[in-house]
């Protein structure tokens, strides 16, 4: 968790309900508000020309959408859509700012956070230069792992789908499935009932 749900409530923060599907914030919309994940699991994406959709990031429960946009004044560049029913906590940008001036440890939290995602992001860009489909899936497998207390072989439950990972690599839907079948024959990852373990 970025910022204790008990801090962002006593500063004037409220819930908000969304249902899975439903756009949280659109392309170029401006950000007011800091937005931090109570329950459920959102998707930042863009889209192509074509149409096809380009998955930036999966964020998950005690996760915020966006923070560092508060600071810079510029419109989202991305969509965010809940891709589950969620709980968001909504605490307006002034307050918000507030918050961070008064409580050294939310700042520290909130800059190690933002610092984690700006690793993942160069991580991710590099990642996407690779040409071997297994080097970019195994990167972003090892990054989320990495987030996870499960470290032995065959522990960590990988929670994309084959579509999610291919939105998040670049590569093709087919692709992803030949390349895990490809990677758990080379014994780098199990598949069991339709999971990914790694």
């Amino acid at each position: 968790m970025i910022i204790k749900e008990n801090l962002l409530l006593e500063y004037g923060a409220e819930f908000i309900e969304y249902k899975a599907k439903e756009i949280i914030c659109s392309k170029d919309g401006t950000p007011g508000n800091y937005l931090q994940i109570s329950k459920g699991i959102v998707e930042l994406n863009n889209y192509h020309e074509d149409g096809k959709e380009f998955t930036l990031n999966i964020l998950y429960e005690g996760q915020s959408i966006g923070e560092s946009l508060l600071f810079n004044g510029r419109g989202y560049p991305m969509y965010v859509i809940a891709r589950t029913d969620c709980r968001l906590l909504k605490l307006p940008k002034e307050r918000f700012l507030q918050l961070i001036k008064d409580n050294a440890d939310a700042m520290d939290s909130l800059l190690k956070y933002i610092s984690d995602r700006l690793f993942y992001k160069y991580l991710m860009l590099f990642n996407n230069s690779a040409t071997d489909p297994s080097v970019k899936i195994k990167y972003l497998i090892d990054y989320y792992k990495e987030a996870s207390s499960k470290a032995g072989k065959y522990e960590y439950e990988v929670p994309l789908t084959r579509k999610q990972i291919a939105n998040l690599t670049g590569l093709r839907v087919e692709t992803v499935i030949r390349t895990v079948k490809k990677m758990e024959s080379e014994h780098v990852l199990k598949m069991e009932g339709g999971k990914i373990l790694y």
